[in-house]
């Protein structure tokens, strides 16, 4: 539905073209043209200046993220080698989970091809943010389009860490409250999947979340010079090599971290983020360890 979108190509390994014979229909200005299978995969990606990558399994009751590490991280690796050979200055959005793997995975078969940047490899948090605003005007009776809560760490469980603290127009929350709102957001996931009782994961709100963050990215594709966004990036805020936080993006991609999120959150913010460094720590590391097992294809 953007006008910034010229050209739409969908790719999958199946039933692309009801999708798109469907969604070019719409009176939008973008052509859209369907890509089926391993052998199109390289024309899909010619040119083109945004990847999206939401492939992958959904998690279903009792699933957690983990579950889905093998086969969405295979998915990733393969659709990213082709990005790397088709597309290589391509902004990337990783959505597969767990993004907390999938992204330094991708970072890692970009590192072997020799064409990383680490500006333009996103993984999509846009959810947490989106989720974390809507419970907090929804708690507090605000409007929503003035709630912004940062959302920074990763994308699973306890690595979810929503700055209430630091939620614009400034809030007073009684400790209760913040530990209330804070396991909600990290747990907003599986209040999808046990709602759907089996028929999947949380699709039409990721959906949306998607739609924002790639919105932002054209438009700074586009030279807007006011547009940010959270997501799981490359980073030196902290110790850990990816990071979520509060980013400025720009025709390049990443123009700038934003550290003063992270200056001055409270005290519970900061006991969250000392424990939530271990299992991101970890969930990353499994990303690179699972490239360096599996040499690249050339």
């Amino acid at each position: 539905m953007s006008p910034l979108v010229s050209a739409l190509n969908l790719y999958d390994i199946a039933n692309v073209k009801g999708v798109a014979a469907d969604l070019s229909h719409c009176n939008t200005p973008s052509q859209v043209q369907d890509f089926t299978g391993a052998s199109e995969l390289g024309n899909c990606l010619k040119g083109v200046n945004v990847v999206v990558i939401p492939a992958g399994v959904p998690r279903k009751p009792g699933m957690t993220r983990d579950d889905l590490f093998n086969i969405n991280a295979n998915i990733v690796k393969t659709l990213v080698e082709a990005v790397a050979d088709n597309c290589p200055d391509a902004f990337i959005h990783i959505i597969s989970n767990p993004v907390n793997s999938t992204v330094p995975i991708a970072a890692e078969v970009l590192k072997q091809k020799g064409v990383y940047d680490p500006k333009k490899l996103f993984g999509v948090t846009t959810l947490d943010v989106v989720r974390a605003n809507t419970f907090v005007a929804q708690k507090k009776n605000l409007k929503l389009i003035d709630v912004d809560v940062p959302v920074v760490g990763g994308h699973a469980g306890i690595t979810i860490l929503p700055l209430l603290s630091k939620t614009k127009p400034s809030v007073n929350f009684t400790n209760e409250e913040v530990e209330q709102l804070t396991v909600r957001i990290q747990n907003a996931g599986t209040e999808v999947v046990e709602a759907k009782a089996g028929a999947g994961s949380a699709t039409l709100s990721m959906a949306y979340a998607a739609a924002r963050f790639v919105e932002s990215s054209l438009r700074a594709l586009d030279g807007d010079g006011d547009v940010y966004e959270c997501s799981f990036v490359q980073s030196d805020l902290t110790d850990l090599p990816f990071f979520a936080s509060r980013i400025k993006l720009g025709r390049k991609g990443i123009e700038a971290l934003i550290p003063s999120d992270l200056s001055g959150i409270s005290e519970y913010e900061e006991k969250a983020l000392e424990a939530l460094k271990p299992e991101l720590k970890a969930s990353i590391e499994k990303g690179i360890a699972f490239v360096q097992k599996q040499p690249v294809t050339a």
